[in-house]
């Protein structure tokens, strides 16, 4: 149901880092290190499943969001993740 601004006691822009900003160019990371990195958050900081689901369901639309400015690396084996970078200056690693 939808509420009204004033019943918010805070509002904040709606923000999210860019690529640049978020990942470190010589790394590459799966969707569930970038979700948490966009929360401020370790890479492999441990978190609960039910909030690791939530900050995941927002770093999806993300990498989406952000495709032009990032590397996919094939995993390493069939049941691996994947992992995504930042592109380079010359469109590659």
């Amino acid at each position: 149901m939808p509420r009204p601004k004033e019943s918010f006691e805070d509002i904040f822009p709606c923000e999210f880092y860019t690529p640049e900003e978020l990942l470190d160019p010589d790394q590459m990371y799966t969707i569930r290190e970038i979700a948490r990195l966009l929360q401020g958050l370790d890479p492999d900081a441990d978190i609960d499943e039910d909030t690791e689901a939530v900050i995941v369901d927002w770093a999806v639309p993300w990498v989406m969001l952000n495709a032009d400015d990032l590397v996919i690396g094939e995993p390493p084996t069939e049941d691996a993740p994947g992992y995504y970078g930042l592109r380079t200056d010359d469109g590659s690693e």
